[in-house]
């Protein structure tokens, strides 16, 4: 079993929701991102979502295209993920899912099989491609599928017309995008989530989370009542760029606040 759908069996088995935190792989190094992740986990992550940075990446906020601009200068690359990814999986992060995040051209320059192989040998559970709509995934869903590797589905609040094929078809999580435009904390959600997830609820056939804004355990907690899970990136982001290399505590009390709020 993919231990993404193991991870969400146990938690449901145990009446708990999922903490999915995301990390720029590279920002500010290799060895503070490795730090992270463990600490993540050691803290109440129960999935770890890296980041792969890119030169354009269309559907991220300011927060996130700065992290990629970090870890691309600091000489970040695929390969080094994947060595990353596999020094994870030989410690103490064996069992919890790990993802990438990530735009299709980075996959086709590697090339598809070559890139979903080397997933599955180092230990990728799941790819999410933002800018791949959900129509246009046979582009690479049947290299992921052959590897194991299991292919998100993002559905935003204006898929509504599509919520239903989405929905049924997806695999791992279904990643519910939680306000219009790019990634980033938000204050507030102009969302009419009932609505939202009443619709989704309706279809889905795999576990829910949301994300993009989530910047607090208050929020947190609020949209862990409509999803079996939540997803926060740019706040731990946000954190890692303001202290750098010594970002692993500070991050690590923020994602313990994080899991203590969805707990509640």
């Amino acid at each position: 079993m993919n231990r993404i759908d193991a991870t969400f069996e146990a938690l449901r088995g145990r009446g708990e929701k999922a903490l999915i935190a995301f990390v720029t792989a590279g920002d500010p190094d290799m060895g503070t991102t490795e730090a992270l992740v463990k600490e993540m986990v050691a803290r109440g992550a129960d999935l770890v979502e890296l980041g792969v940075p890119f030169s354009d990446p269309m559907a991220e906020g300011p927060i996130i295209q700065a992290a990629s601009a970090r870890a691309l200068e600091a000489g970040a690359t695929l390969p080094g993920i994947f060595d990353l990814v596999a020094r994870l999986r030989g410690g103490t992060v064996a069992k919890t899912p790990l993802l990438l995040m990530m735009y299709l051209n980075c996959i086709l320059h590697y090339g598809k099989d070559r890139f979903f192989e080397a997933c599955a040998r180092v230990g990728i559970d799941g790819v999410i491609v933002p800018d791949l709509p959900y129509g246009e995934q046979v582009e690479i869903s049947g290299e992921a599928r052959a590897h194991g590797v299991h292919l998100i589905s993002l559905v935003a609040p204006t898929s509504r017309d599509r919520i239903d094929a989405i929905a049924e078809n997806s695999e791992g999580f279904l990643y519910c995008v939680s306000s219009l435009g790019v990634t980033g904390t938000r204050a507030a959600f102009a969302t009419d989530f009932d609505a939202f997830f009443g619709e989704i609820r309706k279809h889905a056939k795999i576990p829910t989370a949301v994300g993009f804004g989530i910047s607090s355990p208050a929020q947190a907690k609020a949209l862990a009542g409509y999803a079996d899970g939540v997803i926060v990136g740019s706040a731990v982001v946000d954190i890692v760029a303001q202290h750098g290399t010594d970002a692993v505590a500070p991050v690590g009390t923020f994602i313990e606040a994080l899991k203590d709020a969805i707990r509640g």
